[in-house]
């Protein structure tokens, strides 16, 4: 195998594996290099689903979903494989929830449709839900799931199609940032590139600091689970939205859920709420029996159907910047290095645009997309 490329992307999650499939695509030379195996679970990109929408009450990323929808179709088209599917989202609040309110306002500055509904509305719709009468929900048909896993290994896959070298169980063990390339050592041999960009996740710090960058990233340690439903045609997607409930957000939490995908019961976890650690050699992945017998509670008061048999619960690891928003950048006094990270949470849906905007970055040093909240020099 040769050892010299024009890009080495370190991390083969889920901007990772996006970034590897444009570079490849556009004719790079690239090597990916993964400590663990391919789809592996101890990161943030494993699993049967996660939520695509354009509902967020920062118009910076409606702009982003714009371009990140069409992109997933494309992926789609070319991997031959049903990655989307279309279930709609219910933002579920009281009249005066601050969050449901900037939700609506920032849809409407730009130009989204959605729906207002009310309580009455709401169950005749979804009857799935048992809502206080006050209850009151946005719609938005456009929302989604997205097959995470299958959408990570379509992307390697068509990147390896390109010409991509993907390396899994093969950890970095020595970085060094020379003037114009970078040289990248692994247990077994060393490798060589004009461009290096960091996909590392929760191992983004880590590996920062040991080039002399402190960057304040934290990580959750989440925990999802997936319930038995009492009659599971009435939560598939069609039937079943994604749903956030924005009245308990005062407890910081914002339950959330997903219909059934891939046969894997009712998704149900919460947004934040959870402890968090600097380093990810301190993360505990044992799911919390205490977590599930409150989200229960939760199931049991607003969508009993879904309160059968917990069918799987892990944990997730999401990688936090202080202000929730992502780092795209390239390293200070090193322009021939890109990190991405801080996208656990609500980064996923954005992946495959996040790949085609380092593979611009790496290859003329700019984007057409607006990512200047994303700045590096934010934190430091």
């Amino acid at each position: 195998m040769t050892h010299n490329f024009d890009v080495i992307v370190i991390g083969a999650g889920g901007v990772g594996s996006a970034v590897a499939y444009y570079l490849a695509q556009r004719q790079q030379r690239v090597l990916v290099l993964e400590q663990f195996e391919l789809n592996h679970k101890l990161g943030s990109s494993y699993g049967y689903s996660r939520v695509i929408r354009y509902a967020y009450d920062n118009p910076i990323y409606i702009e982003l979903m714009r371009s990140a929808y069409p992109l997933w179709f494309a992926l789609q088209e070319e991997a031959g494989e049903s990655l989307l599917i279309k279930t709609g989202q219910l933002d579920l609040g009281l009249p005066h929830t601050r969050s449901l309110k900037e939700l609506a306002e920032s849809m409407e500055a730009a130009k989204i449709a959605y729906e207002r509904l009310n309580a009455q509305e709401i169950q005749q719709r979804f009857p799935q839900f048992q809502l206080p009468p006050q209850m009151e929900a946005l719609y938005q048909a456009d929302t989604g799931i997205l097959k995470a896993s299958q959408c990570v290994l379509s992307h390697l896959r068509l990147a390896k199609k390109y010409g991509a070298v993907i390396c899994e169980n093969t950890a970095v063990t020595e970085i060094h940032v020379q003037s114009d390339h970078v040289e990248i050592k692994t247990s077994q041999d060393r490798y060589f590139a004009d461009k290096l960009v960091l996909t590392a996740g929760s191992w983004s710090k880590q590996i920062l600091a040991q080039m002399g960058v402190d960057l304040p990233l934290t990580i959750m340690p989440c925990q999802f689970g997936f319930f038995a439903a009492q009659n599971p045609e009435d939560f598939q997607p069609g039937k079943f939205p994604v749903f956030l409930a924005h009245w308990l957000d005062d407890a910081g939490e914002f339950p959330y859920g997903l219909p059934i995908c891939e046969h894997s019961g009712v998704k149900i976890s919460t947004f934040y709420g959870w402890e968090t650690v600097d380093d990810v050699k301190a993360v505990d992945y044992t799911p919390s029996d205490i977590w599930i017998e409150k989200l229960r509670k939760f199931i049991a008061q607003y969508i009993p159907g879904a309160n059968g048999e917990l069918l799987e619960t892990r944990r997730c690891l999401y990688t936090m910047t202080p202000d929730k928003d992502f780092i795209i950048d390239f390293l200070p006094q090193h322009h021939h290095v890109l990190v991405a990270a801080g996208f656990s949470g609500h980064g996923f849906k954005f992946t495959t645009l996040v790949g085609s905007i380092l593979a611009d970055l790496a290859m003329r040093g700019t984007t057409e997309h607006e990512i200047g909240l994303f700045n590096l020099s934010r934190f430091l």
